[in-house]
């Protein structure tokens, strides 16, 4: 008997085997699935079976779509319908034409304007615009208490009064006159400029091309670089004439005279002696303005008497300078010494 119950190799040991490896669920039928579901008895279509062993109502299409949708697609799709919406509000706003704001206006009839020529009336507010479609003369004056914006020309037949003007930009003015003109910065004249009454510059001034002028008073003059000083006609020194003093008689001789003509640049000397004259200077020039320092001084001779001497400038000085002989000059003659004197 315990040899009958013994479990051969092909018998009851292969069968518990086969019963011992579990089958994949796609293997089963729908009768094994409901038979491991223990109380979830199905159908044969598959369905659940109520309690009451009715089956169980199947699902709406609605009901399976929303459990198949995810919540998250379904916010991010709710935000790009709200983007695309402000785009297209955004885009068509962007596209209207701005409303020009509305301005008041009010009309003038024929009684409106009899009653503003013979009382002081008031029209509109400051909200209000004022237009006149025609012409409009104004006999008496005019005053206006804010701004003034002029879109065209304006044509002034008289005089115009300013307190004050400022020209941001180009002003084209044929004749103009000004009782004081201040210009903060350049001023360019492609003309002629006339200043009758004279011109005074403060700083230096700097022309490019050919100055003309009548009369000319400088104080200090200064030629710079390479310049050129071209006199075409006469050059004069004028000025005070220099004092004289301390004629020598003796030099000169009994009866002899001196006397000077000129200023302290340039001048002449008159000699006329008389008898018995003597080696020696004739007289003392003093200037009449002092030189900075000790001055050049060129003598000339003129006539044949100043030759015949051997003439010299002595004891020169910032205050003058003498002139002398070292021979004494011809009796009873007459003679001169033209000077010429630098710093």
């Amino acid at each position: 008997m315990e040899q009958d119950k013994k479990p051969d190799g092909t018998g009851a040991d292969q069968g518990s085997a086969e019963q011992s490896v579990p089958k994949d669920a796609l293997e089963k039928t729908n009768e094994e699935l409901g038979v491991q579901g223990g109380n979830d008895d199905l159908n044969p279509d598959g369905t659940k079976v109520e309690a009451g062993g009715k089956p169980a109502k199947e699902l709406s299409g609605f009901k399976k779509l929303w459990k198949k949708i995810n919540v998250y697609l379904l916010l991010f799709c709710l935000v790009l319908v709200i983007g695309i919406a402000v785009a297209v509000v955004s885009y068509l706003n962007s596209q209207k034409t701005p409303k020009a704001p509305d301005t008041a206006t009010q009309s003038l009839t024929e009684d409106t304007l009899k009653k503003l020529a013979n009382s002081d009336a008031t029209v509109g507010d400051t909200g209000q615009t004022l237009t006149i479609q025609g012409n409009a003369i104004v006999t008496g004056q005019m005053l206006i208490r804010n701004n003034l914006s002029v879109a065209g020309t304006i044509s002034v037949s008289s005089p115009v009064t300013f307190t004050e003007m400022t020209v941001s930009n180009t002003a084209n003015l044929n004749t103009t006159q000004s009782n004081t003109l201040q210009v903060a910065q350049g001023s360019t004249f492609q003309g002629v400029a006339t200043f009758q009454g004279g011109i005074n510059v403060a700083g230096p001034a700097a022309f490019t091309g050919t100055v003309t002028i009548g009369n000319l008073n400088v104080t200090h003059l200064t030629l710079s670089g390479n310049a050129v000083l071209e006199v075409p006609n006469h050059l004069s020194f004028t000025g005070a004439s220099p004092g004289r003093s301390s004629i020598n008689q003796t030099v000169l001789g009994p009866g002899g005279t001196a006397s000077l003509n000129g200023s302290d640049t340039t001048g002449t000397v008159n000699i006329h002696t008389g008898a018995n004259t003597a080696a020696g200077c004739f007289l003392v020039i003093t200037f009449n303005r002092p030189f900075t320092s000790t001055p050049h001084v060129l003598i000339s001779p003129v006539e044949s008497g100043a030759g015949q001497t051997q003439y010299y400038a002595g004891n020169r000085t910032t205050t003058g300078f003498s002139l002398c002989t070292v021979n004494a000059p011809p009796i009873n003659s007459v003679f001169a010494y033209d000077y010429f004197i630098t710093d």
